[in-house]
């Protein structure tokens, strides 16, 4: 094998002829890997300028000097454009946006946040789906007030997919 099974990042062998250059490659590709951020959303093709380091996804469908590498991460350094496939789980943060994105099934999932709970302070604030709740019916005294609040809650709670429908 001559690199890493993920990401491909060159080996050194022994004996080898200019290990700077190998080792130098790696530590480039190293840079916009590790704790990745990309300038902005997915683009089918490269910026007209730019910056030394800047790193962008490759979107589906791209163009030009990004034909061919489709859900790529595309970093820019002094000898041109690097791709590199993203591994499953690859995580990066979208400098623009403020929002992550992870490498799920083949794609790009931006802003889609995955867990079985939210805990805040050590207090879970939200959990799994709760089973439906009916929507408030029948009874000897009818408040409307308080039956359109309630209802008003449920309607919010099944939109916000809280409880189920």
């Amino acid at each position: 094998m001559n690199g890493t099974p993920r990401f491909g990042l060159p080996f050194l062998s022994a004996g080898q002829a200019q290990k700077e250059l190998v080792h130098n490659e790696a530590l480039q590709t190293l840079d916009f890997l590790v704790a990745a951020a990309v300038e902005e959303p997915p683009r089918t093709s490269a910026p007209a300028s730019p910056s030394e380091g800047s790193c962008y996804i490759v979107a589906a469908g791209a163009t030009d000097e990004w034909l061919g590498k489709d859900g790529s991460l595309a970093a820019f350094i002094s000898a041109g454009w690097r791709h590199v496939a993203p591994a499953e789980g690859m995580s990066a943060w979208v400098k623009s946006s403020g929002i992550p994105t992870v490498y799920r099934s083949g794609a790009w999932e931006l802003g889609t946040v995955r867990g079985s709970s939210l805990v805040i302070d050590g207090q879970q604030v939200v959990g799994g789906r709760a089973a439906a709740i009916a929507s408030p019916a029948g009874g000897a005294t009818v408040d409307a007030e308080a039956r359109a609040a309630i209802a008003a809650v449920l309607v919010a709670m099944r939109q916000h997919g809280l409880i189920e429908t």
